[in-house]
Parts: structure tokens; C-alpha cells; sequence
């Protein structure tokens, strides 16, 4: 027998919930199938949630250590990996028995299983049991999330590794990591480690840590992070992996030299890749581009009944990104099925936003220097030190900047940049802007209060209004 629903949603996470309760909205029978062992998706169980649990034990550690800069005493003595696990461990607990309330709310059919297609418009659903039950939809939406990116490094399944998943369910503190990739993920592992008083080695391949940011952002974290005692390689070429007495070692190529580095863990946090074992997305004539799914500003991929939203298809791995993208997906097919009027939606990236929790943060909106560039728009930039910045001497963190994006000619915000502190709430006041298509004499006729770090905004609006 086949069960037959009106929009049939294959992921249960961030993207997927978030079409699902669209969906239902408009009046749709909605089923969504979940695969996972765990309910929550990727943010709330692996990504998101966990690491930033983890990053404020971090945060705290820190500023015990450096407490004497503002003439206080205080020890660190260390910290307790237990502790932090457990911690993390109840709160994530916690947002995942939300979510799957919200999944089993009876709004729509929640399905346990393993999906893959069989045509277009059916799936068939390995059940936990071992059981087989096929769906048919008129519609589609493929959100599947992300796993983590592995490598086949020479030696290193013997010596063994860490991914970050490992990391975020850790019950040890290792005294030394090297951490392979320059990434999000990796320099949000090597901020944690660093905090919490382990000896920290990255080892990137590329020649700036961030690929693909303004390199005046990866200039000036990778300046921060280096202060605060993490060694970090770039332009590197990977060699092998080996032991060395107690420890784990890499060899590496950097220039004409190889190199190494030691640690007790190693930690491979080279990103994550579009998760679609199993699926048989060819059977669904479903587009798929160099292991991702090509999703058009629509969130059509393939058949106009097809959809796709989150990490499966990108171009932004990011939760709010994806779950805009579910909700796009889901009006749209209700739109391809007659149930409702007007145009199809398509996604506007103008708005982009990326927050890394570093220490110092790092955050961006709106279109950088490099993207400016690659679409030909004439722009003009200013910046402003936090180190020249009064509220953040007091806070004695002076390390980054920010950094403002005009039209050339209108003087219309295009973008923006923040390395610094809480650089992921400054961030928001910039997003405003953008919505509005502010300005920068917009931005700097708006009163900001003194001493605050936002007032920061001030200065590179001031100059190039």
C-alpha cells in the first residue's frame, strides 16, 4: 500500500521542519521523513547549538586568565571536560525534545526511516524495523542535510583522528591539538581549545585561513589568534600522518620545507559535504552538480515538483539561510500544486549573514570586497580599529575592525565586515541597513549612544558619507 501526500519532506532538520509547518500552513497533507538515530538536525545536535555551548566554557576560561588586566585576582584551574560534556549534553537534549515535539505535534505525518527515491514522486522508507513503506507526493523537497568531510591522508586512519563531532561529545581535554583545516568549524575548534588551555596547531592548505573571505578579515583573525598562542601554517601541502612516542604527528609541506606538528589529538575539521547517501536522487531526475544538489533561486531542482533547501544544496551552509530557503520551497509548491496564487518566490541572498565564534568574532552581511569585484560594482570601503575604539579598550579587547561597503556613487551600504568583539550582534544593526538600502549618511545621521561598541559604525559611515 502507498500513502499519498501533497508535499512530502525528507529531513527533519532546521530547512525541513520549517517547510513542513509552511506547508501545513497553506493546507497541505505534509509527511516528513527522518532518517537520523537522533531528532534535531545538524544545528541543534552537531552544529550550531553544541559548539557554541562548548565555545563559552571557552570564553570563560579566557577571561579568568586575563583577569588580572582589569585588577582582578583570580586562577584558572583548569577545566572539566566532564562537566562541559554534561552541560552540553542537557541543553542540547533539551532543544532536540522541542524540536521533536514540534515534528510529532500531528500537524503533519512524521516518518522514522531511511528515504531514497524510486521515481519522481515516490519514496521508499527503510523503517527502523527493518520494514519497507513507499510515499508517494505531488511535491518534493530534499533536505538532508550535511555530514562531516573526511580525507584519505596517508597513515591517518592508523594514527586516528578527531572530527568535530568527536570534539563536541569529548570527555577528555587533550593537552595539544593539531587541527587540520582553516575554515569555520576548524578555527571555532581551535578558539575552544585555546580557551580551555590545550597547545593549538592549524595546519591549512590554502594560503589564508577563511577561503574565500576579504583577505584583510583572514589577515586580521589570523593576527588575533596568533596572539593568543595558536601556531598557524598556511599554504600547505598534507604528507602523511604517524605516530611520534605518545603522540599524534603530522607532516606537512610548507614552501620548500616539511614541516610537523604534534599533538595528542588530531582533529580533522575540514568542513562538511552534502549528505545524499542512499537516496538514488538520479531516480528522481533530481540536478545534481559536482555532489550537491543545483537548486535554481526557486528552490526547484529538476522537475518543477522538486525542491531542495539547506546544506544539501546550498550556496550559504547557514541555518537561517536554510530555513528561508524551506519556507520559499514550501509557498512555492503550494503555488506549483494550485494552492496558491501569484509567482513563484524566489530567494534573495542580499541579505546574507555569517557569524563565526571565534575569539575574536568574526561576521559579514551583505556582498564583500571579492564579490563586489567578481560583479563589477564600483564601491568605495572604509574601516575603523577597535583598538582606536573607546568602549573596547575598556573591555580590553582591541583586536579587529570594522569595516563598511558603498556603492561608489550612491554611497548605498552594500556590505560589511566585523572581526571583534560580539562582531555577531554589531553585525545586525548593519542587516537593518541593508533592508532598508540605507546609505551611509543614513547610517551616520542615526544616533548611537556613547560609550557603546556599536557606536563603532560611526566612524567608517561618517567617512564616506
Amino acid at each position: 500500500m502507498t500513502d499519498t501526500f501533497d508535499f512530502l519532506v525528507i529531513g527533519g532538520g532546521s530547512a525541513g521542519y520549517a517547510a513542513a509547518s509552511t506547508a501545513a500552513g497553506l493546507g497541505l497533507r505534509v509527511a516528513v521523513v527522518e532518517g537520523g538515530t537522533e531528532v534535531g538536525g545538524l544545528c541543534i545536535l552537531r552544529g550550531c547549538m553544541p559548539s557554541k555551548a562548548l565555545l563559552e566554557s571557552a570564553h570563560r576560561a579566557e577571561a579568568i586568565r586575563h583577569a588580572g588586566e582589569l585588577g582582578l585576582r583570580a586562577e584558572f584551574l583548569g577545566a572539566d571536560a566532564g562537566a562541559i560534556r554534561a552541560r552540553k549534553r542537557r541543553l542540547i537534549g533539551e532543544f532536540a525534545d522541542y524540536r521533536r515535539g514540534q515534528l510529532e505535534s500531528g500537524r503533519f505525518e512524521f516518518v522514522r526511516g531511511r528515504a531514497a527515491f524510486a521515481e519522481p514522486h515516490t519514496i521508499e522508507v527503510r523503517l527502523p524495523d527493518g520494514g519497507l513503506r513507499r510515499l508517494t507526493a505531488r511535491a518534493c523537497l530534499v533536505a538532508t542535510g550535511s555530514a562531516v568531510q573526511r580525507i584519505d591522508l596517508p597513515g591517518l586512519r592508523e594514527v586516528g583522528s578527531w572530527t568535530s563531532d568527536d570534539v563536541l561529545d569529548a570527555d577528555i581535554i587533550p593537552a595539544s591539538v593539531v587541527i587540520l583545516g582553516g575554515g569555520a568549524i576548524a578555527l571555532e575548534l581551535a578558539s575552544y581549545y585555546c580557551g580551555i588551555g590545550s597547545k593549538v596547531t592549524v595546519i591549512q592548505r590554502g594560503p589564508q585561513l577563511l577561503t574565500g573571505s576579504d583577505p584583510d578579515i583572514a589577515d586580521a583573525l589570523a593576527d588575533a589568534l596568533e596572539h593568543r598562542g595558536i601556531v598557524i601554517h598556511r599554504g600547505t601541502t598534507l604528507l602523511r600522518a604517524e605516530t611520534a612516542g605518545s603522540l599524534k604527528r603530522i607532516v606537512f609541506r610548507q614552501g620548500d620545507a616539511d614541516l610537523t606538528a604534534d599533538g595528542e589529538r588530531i582533529i580533522c575539521a575540514l568542513g562538511r559535504h552534502p549528505h545524499l547517501d542512499g537516496l538514488a536522487p538520479e531516480k528522481a531526475g533530481l540536478t545534481v552538480e559536482r555532489g550537491r544538489l543545483r537548486a535554481a533561486a526557486t528552490q526547484q531542482c529538476g522537475a518543477p515538483h522538486l525542491f531542495a533547501a539547506g546544506d544539501v544544496c546550498g550556496p550559504h551552509e547557514i541555518v537561517h539561510i536554510a530555513i528561508q530557503q524551506g519556507e520559499i520551497a514550501a509557498r512555492n509548491a503550494a503555488r506549483v500544486l494550485g494552492k496558491l496564487d501569484g509567482p513563484l518566490e524566489e530567494i534573495d541572498y542580499r541579505l546574507k549573514l555569517l557569524a563565526i565564534f571565534t575569539h575574536p568574532q568574526v561576521a559579514t552581511a551583505g556582498l564583500s570586497e571579492r564579490e563586489c569585484a567578481a560583479q563589477n560594482i564600483p564601491v568605495l570601503t572604509a574601516k575603523y580599529l577597535f583598538a582606536d575604539h573607546g568602549k573596547t579598550l575598556i573591555r580590553a579587547e582591541p583586536d579587529g575592525f570594522v569595516k563598511l561597503i558603498v556603492e561608489r556613487d550612491s554611497r548605498r551600504i552594500l556590505g560589511a565586515a566585523c572581526v571583534g568583539p560580539e562582531a555577531s550582534e554589531l553585525i545586525h544593526e548593519i542587516v537593518v541597513a541593508l533592508h532598508f538600502r540605507a546609505t551611509a549618511a543614513d547610517l551616520a545621521r542615526i544616533p548611537h549612544y556613547h560609550p557603546t561598541l556599536s557606536e563603532i559604525w560611526t566612524y567608517p559611515a561618517e567617512e564616506l558619507a
